[in-house]
């Protein structure tokens, strides 16, 4: 299964595999192949390091929600400027830090996908977040 995913070089071709994958059923290679997905995509925008990367694939899992949710191409239109202006690491922990939920947190665990959001990137990278910000995500990710 592992040889299949590693051979997909594009986000394109990762589409096209999940969506072959989903039609007979392998909904395991489905989600390793939509993983991978934005793995790509995140390495196109710019992302380094791994914790970046991550950060930056759970932006676009959100939009996926999203746009799937409107029925069209939706953008996450306040996370963007946040990581252009604070960076991504900085802009991860400014979102987690709010008092609420965020709504991308939400919009992730309705469809299973809480892996993706930025309180899991937090947890996975504790040591590049403040201690306030893995509490948080540490107590969110528990309810």
């Amino acid at each position: 299964m592992t040889d299949l995913i590693a051979k997909l070089k594009t986000p394109d071709d990762c589409i096209i595999f999940a969506k072959n994958a989903s039609r007979l059923g392998h909904h395991d290679l489905e989600k390793a192949a939509k993983k991978k997905e934005l793995q790509l995509k995140a390495a196109i925008y710019g992302a380094k390091t791994d914790a970046e990367i991550e950060a930056i694939a759970a932006v676009y899992a959100y939009e996926e929600v999203l746009s799937r949710k409107n029925g069209k191409p939706t953008r996450a239109s306040r996370t963007w400027p946040m990581i252009e202006k604070h960076g991504i690491i900085t802009a991860v922990e400014r979102a987690v830090n709010r008092p609420d939920v965020t709504v991308g947190y939400k919009a992730l665990e309705e469809i299973g996908l809480e892996e993706f959001a930025f309180e899991a990137v937090i947890l996975r990278h504790p040591e590049l977040f403040s201690e306030e910000a893995v509490m948080t995500s540490r107590k969110r990710m528990k309810s």
